[in-house]
């Protein structure tokens, strides 16, 4: 069977991926009964990633006939005599419409439908949320036969599951071997000296060729490592190098590599003469000058004027959520420095300059526990002296609510939060309570019903 790349666009490359099959049509019947069979929609639908009802439907809207697919038979017929460059030309115009991601052009896109019923495009390989234009009459269709949901996800967990266990049995597996190594190495007679018996390891395996001795260098090493370390035997004389290189060496290997960072080792060791000298009163790391990593109101303004520069450039929205991951500081301090880099001196109009940029925030709220962070961050930018933009707060939370930006849940939460202690006075909770009673109104008609 012919293969054709998906896209007009990427007809002439010969090393794209992602192909369907040549359509191959039929002319049925005659006089008023002519109809022509798209003999192999089932497969070019299956590579499309769509079901080939909604191919047949999209026929049928665009040449104003009639159009049916038989799902137990999986035959697919359009009204009328059509030749195959006609429907081919359409089938071009449904991947555009319906497949290919708005931003990378790949066709690796899953039909999400929103919660207020908007049909978008999200793409796999870019992260990009396409939004299909509801003006199409196919649209209608579609929200009438939603999508199958994606099988696999019990898969997935089954797969963890199992990954899980393995990493279980691999470990066991080590610490029984550890054992019989260490056994192995009581009976053999360790050497004293940690030197002695690295010397005495290199000395075998220029000696004899066995199997065991030809094993890696760095095997061997840790086998003589844990024998002498765990070897009780009354006959070996202990032998520690008390050097400060060495010392440092053991602090290096016993802790792991974030806190072997913040010990201080000093050679010339004193007894505490206070308690301020005391490990417990370590004085904690500093990061360019500011003590736990938290960053001054310069490196605050340093990253919104980054983030600024990188808008200017317009670069998409999908490539927004590396770019923050390059720069230093906190989740929270990122995310507060894009909504000031976003909406800088917005006060009225907040609402609908966030709803224009919601892609942007869309694209940095796709880890867990973000949603909550853009919370603060809103919360943060109108507490900063903007009653313009506090007034517009919920008109806000509603953009991004329907645009499946911020969940239900962690909005009602982070309100919650918000308003014990007696905060519920402040103007950004009275504009949001509203909302938020609204949020908790329509959850409980839906439980009703």
């Amino acid at each position: 069977m012919a293969l054709l790349n998906i896209g007009a666009g990427n007809k002439d490359d010969a090393f794209y991926r992602y192909k369907m099959p040549k359509m191959m049509t039929k002319i049925e019947g005659r006089g008023n009964g002519i109809k022509t069979n798209v003999v192999n929609m089932v497969d070019i639908a299956k590579a499309l990633g769509r079901s080939a009802s909604y191919t047949t439907k999209y026929f049928g809207c665009e040449l104003g006939a009639q159009s049916k697919f038989d799902e137990k038979t999986g035959t697919s017929h359009v009204n009328g005599a059509h030749d195959t460059a006609k429907l081919s030309a359409l089938l071009e115009n449904f991947i555009k419409k319906y497949v290919q991601c708005y931003g990378c052009g790949n066709p690796e896109t899953e039909i999400i439908i929103t919660k207020s019923q908007l049909i978008n495009l999200n793409c796999a390989a870019c992260g990009f949320i396409s939004e299909v234009d509801m003006r199409d009459k196919l649209t209608t269709f579609i929200l009438k036969n939603l999508p199958e949901a994606k099988k696999g996800s019990k898969d997935k967990k089954a797969m963890r599951r199992a990954e899980k266990e393995r990493l279980k049995e691999g470990a066991a597996a080590d610490e029984e071997q550890k054992k019989l190594k260490k056994e192995a190495a009581k009976k053999k007679g360790v050497s004293c000296s940690p030197r002695d018996v690295s010397t005495k390891a290199s000395g075998k395996k220029k000696a004899n060729g066995s199997g065991e001795d030809r094993s890696p260098a760095s095997s061997q090493a840790d086998e003589n490592k844990a024998a002498v370390a765990d070897a009780s035997n009354d006959d070996i004389q202990w032998q520690t190098d008390t050097s400060a290189e060495a010392a440092h060496q053991r602090i290096q290997e016993q802790l792991n590599s974030v806190t072997a960072a913040m010990v201080m080792f000093s050679s010339n060791e004193e007894k505490p003469k206070s308690v301020k000298n005391s490990p417990a009163c370590v004085e904690k790391p500093k990061v360019n000058g500011q003590a736990n990593g938290v960053k001054s109101g310069n490196q605050i303004g340093e990253t919104i004027e980054e983030i600024k520069e990188y808008l200017k450039k317009g670069s998409p929205a999908s490539q927004l959520r590396s770019f923050l991951a390059s720069l230093s500081g906190t989740s929270q301090e990122i995310t507060n420095a894009l909504f000031e880099a976003l909406f800088d001196r917005v006060g009225k109009g907040f609402s609908q300059e966030v709803a224009k940029k919601k892609n942007y925030l869309a694209a940095a709220t796709q880890d867990e526990g973000s949603q909550s962070i853009l919370l603060h961050a809103v919360e943060s930018f109108c507490g900063k002296a903007r009653p313009e933009a506090v007034k517009e707060v919920a008109l806000v939370l509603k953009a991004l609510y329907d645009n499946d930006v911020l969940e239900e849940e962690f909005i009602v939460e982070w309100y919650e939060k918000g308003t014990k202690g007696g905060n519920s006075g402040y103007p950004i909770w009275m504009n949001v309570k509203p909302f938020v009673e609204w949020l908790q109104s329509a959850e409980s008609e839906s439980e009703y019903e």
